[in-house]
């Protein structure tokens, strides 16, 4: 099913464009679970919970959100706005945990771009870099990191999509 959205494209964007995200997320223990398990994370403080509160006297009310888990809802929560266009990550940098995430704690992420450039022998994408910042309920950081995409470029890609989106909805 799809939103309906064609997304931003390459030519849309403006190196110091700041994008402040609408959606936010609660964090569960389900999603801290999931990614704690299934990366085979074995710190207990992710997943037992009287360990993690007795972590430091006592500083931690919940077991901890694992650190993969907590970038994963960041970049989900840019996603509509950064990379609802894009055709593949080229990679992130400067990842930065700054403060625990526990479950019951809502994300909220925003971003700005830092660079555009051209993607070499292909004129349909554009390289975008930007950074992301995820904050908590309070406007804490909690996450921080670059991610560079390759974009569509409207010029290429746009008329197609439509197309695809009208042929869904019919």
């Amino acid at each position: 099913m799809t939103s309906g959205n064609l997304g931003l494209y390459f030519e849309d964007y403006e190196v110091g464009d700041v994008f402040e995200h609408v959606r936010g997320r609660t964090v569960t223990n389900y999603d801290n679970y999931a990614v704690t398990h299934l990366s085979l994370n074995t710190a207990q403080a992710h997943f037992d919970l009287q360990y993690s509160q007795q972590l430091l006297d006592g500083t931690f009310r919940e077991r901890i959100v694992v650190g993969p888990c907590t970038i994963g809802i960041v970049i989900g929560l840019t996603a509509q706005d950064m990379s609802e266009n894009a055709l593949l990550d080229v990679g992130m940098t400067g990842l930065r945990l700054k403060k625990p995430v526990f479950a019951g704690d809502t994300l909220h992420a925003t971003s700005e771009v830092l660079a555009l450039g051209a993607v070499p022998g292909r004129d349909d994408l554009g390289l975008l870099r930007y950074r992301f910042t995820g904050l908590n309920q309070d406007g804490d950081v909690v996450a921080e990191g670059e991610r560079i995409v390759q974009i569509k470029r409207r010029t290429h890609w746009q008329d197609r999509d439509a197309q695809r989106l009208r042929q869904e909805a019919a």
